[in-house]
């Protein structure tokens, strides 16, 4: 069996959490033995596709024309593509109608979590759906103190300065706009966001809060890889999470995998797998994201790092694998 990986435009989505996934996919299948391909121009028994442009209709189309399977990845829902770029609550409603179009050529898909296959379901998608978490590389984020000496040395961070990180494109949607109102609480901690968009694509709104409509506790350093950040996972006091909408949230199992405290906003996407109290803290607006945040900062919250731990334990890369594995021999057989 030899599967086909399609990303469309892999350089452009290398920093997106597609571009994670694809990095997971790989990894996944190597875990269980799986011999896969990204070039569409190999020879392949199955094609499993992640992206949405033309050149993956076309890339549909080809598999079709062969007899070969299709398994859609839904990465991307009409719900998440609000707040996001330029013009985006405008182009929601046909671009989700778009999606709808290539789902359908799929003769399975695939989405992250039971709250993602929902909503296909209430896009009328009737194929197999099944819910694969996108996966988490433990080892990466093992908690490393070289790492995180790197961390704080790199910001510059006192020894016993606390910090908050967060990680994400530059959109409302992920909650940029409160992250910075619930700095403002805390001028006494440092805040750092890492992640990176071009501005051009992004509200006005979004790039005053990033150049300069943020108190002086707040840092946007771009997108940083390697020790930097994996030692920012662990190393940090919490990671705040605000997004409004998600299919799962790769970041979120990154940092729990950090054995990091993990605080989110109270949205359906993390139902049945994220707990208030149990594994995470969970808020829902500024005034209880800066009390769950004290809480953070100031207790021991050990029992529920390490359930967190658990619970990206339960996403690791070779357990996906297997997963994806079934998926595929069903399709052959």
């Amino acid at each position: 069996m030899k599967v086909l990986l399609y990303f469309e435009a892999q350089k452009l989505i290398a920093q997106s959490g597609i571009g994670n996934a694809l990095r997971h996919q790989m990894a996944a299948l190597e875990a269980v033995g799986i011999e896969y391909t990204t070039n569409p121009k190999d020879d392949y028994d199955i094609l499993h596709i992640n992206t949405y442009g033309l050149n993956s209709r076309h890339v549909v189309a080809q598999a079709r024309k062969a007899g070969k399977p299709v398994v859609y990845h839904a990465h991307s829902t009409e719900e998440d593509f609000r707040n996001s770029f330029i013009g985006s609550n405008q182009l929601a409603p046909f671009y989700g109608k778009y999606l709808i179009g290539l789902y359908k050529l799929g003769d399975v898909l695939i989405t992250p979590t039971p709250y993602s296959k929902q909503l296909l379901r209430n896009y009328g998608l009737t194929q197999p759906i099944y819910p694969v978490s996108n996966g988490i590389k433990l080892s990466k984020y093992q908690p490393n103190p070289v790492k995180e000496d790197k961390f704080r040395e790199y910001f510059h961070l006192g020894s016993k300065e606390k910090v908050v990180i967060s990680v994400g494109l530059f959109f409302i949607r992920k909650g940029i706009d409160d992250f910075v109102k619930i700095a403002a609480l805390n001028p006494d901690v440092r805040f750092i966001w890492f992640g990176h968009i071009n501005f051009a694509t992004i509200p006005a709104k979004v790039r005053r809060i990033v150049k300069h409509d943020h108190p002086a506790n707040v840092e946007f350093p771009g997108y940083i890889t390697g020790d930097i950040i994996e030692g920012a996972y662990s190393g940090a006091d919490a990671f705040l999470f605000p997004s409004r909408e998600e299919t799962e949230g790769i970041v979120v199992l990154e940092a729990l995998a950090s054995y990091q405290n993990v605080l989110v906003r109270d949205i359906p996407v993390y139902d049945g797998w994220l707990e208030d109290g149990v594994n995470v803290l969970k808020a829902q607006d500024v005034t209880s994201f800066n009390s769950k945040l004290q809480k953070l900062l100031t207790t021991d919250n050990q029992a529920m790092r390490e359930a967190g731990y658990a619970t990206a334990a339960k996403r690791s890369i070779p357990q996906v694998g297997q997963q994806l594995k079934a998926i595929y021999e069903s399709l052959l057989q």
